[in-house]
């Protein structure tokens, strides 16, 4: 034991002083929220099958095999094949790569461009705060998945399209959050001694406020990704997300569920499996880091 615990020393010894203190607070919530690490274990998972998609397919994910149409799981097709003889595994895992793309590039653009419009709402406030932020109640009085079928329909099926469509509804949710926190931080004491200084909005917004809003900001992303993915799913389902012949798990329901669900039931079962473990591990860490980010929570 003592030479373990020495070990152990001299390894944590040998870390640069920057990297225990990271390594430290990684386990510790490890240890305190283990649902919210299994979730971003999860999401590392989902991750790297997307990265190495293409090294971890066993066959082409757009080519037809008409003699293997609806095959069931076996040796050379792992999930079974569609109705048109396309192997499922690999449409699953480069169905990976086109939701997570969407969902994490939707999510990104909406929570930036909504939390420069809360910067701007929050800090400068007075006629430019009750103009934003009547829009924002507009664009928030619709459903999430309603405000994205109108923009997909109007924009048309594509990937850029898609994106676009879904980060529109994240905008008004990211600008109340990054909102609500610039009317707290503009009124703090250094930011008022800022002023008295002379220093310019500008940098004071940017450079002192905007910092501050990263703990929402961070929160913020991992609790609309799994909503961005599922929407893309819907989007894909109906017909007004990512277009054939690419593999996206919204599509693959779509072509199984009407059809072909109780004659090949490995067409829904994966995609929709796939579609739940996206949306639960980024719930799972949302959750665990609004709980480790927000001073109210910390106790919980």
């Amino acid at each position: 034991m003592a030479e373990s615990a020495a070990a152990v020393d001299v390894a944590m010894s040998s870390l640069g002083p920057e990297a225990r203190p990271r390594r430290s607070a990684l386990w510790r919530f490890v240890r305190r929220k283990p649902l919210g690490a299994a979730g971003g274990l999860l999401m590392i998972v989902l991750a790297l099958l997307a990265l190495f998609a293409g090294v971890l397919a066993t066959h082409n994910p757009v080519r037809t095999d008409s003699a293997h149409t609806l095959a069931p799981p076996s040796a050379e097709f792992w999930l079974g094949t569609d109705n048109l003889g396309r192997d499922v595994w690999s449409r699953v895992v480069h169905g990976s790569r086109i939701s997570l793309l969407v969902g994490v590039t939707s999510t990104l653009l909406g929570a930036v461009v909504g939390g420069l419009v809360g910067l701007l709402s929050g800090y400068v406030g007075g006629k430019t705060d009750l103009l934003s932020q009547r829009v924002m109640d507009a664009m928030q009085a619709l459903p999430v998945l309603v405000l994205a079928l109108v923009m997909a329909a109007a924009l048309g099926p594509s990937l850029t399209n898609a994106i676009i469509a879904i980060s529109v509804p994240i905008i008004p949710r990211a600008a109340r959050v990054i909102r609500a926190s610039v009317l707290t931080i503009r009124e703090l004491p250094y930011i008022e001694a800022a002023r008295a200084l002379g220093v310019r909005h500008g940098r004071i917004a940017f450079l002192h406020i905007l910092p501050n809003t990263f703990g929402p900001f961070v929160v913020l992303i991992t609790a609309q990704l799994g909503g961005a993915i599922l929407v893309e799913a819907a989007l894909s389902f109906l017909g007004l997300g990512i277009p054939e012949p690419y593999p996206s798990w919204g599509r693959m329901l779509s072509v199984a569920a009407a059809e072909y669900a109780q004659k090949a039931p490995w067409l829904v079962i994966w995609p929709g499996l796939a579609i739940s473990l996206a949306v639960f591990g980024t719930n799972l860490l949302g959750d665990a880091l609004r709980d480790t980010l927000d001073p109210r929570l910390r106790g919980v």
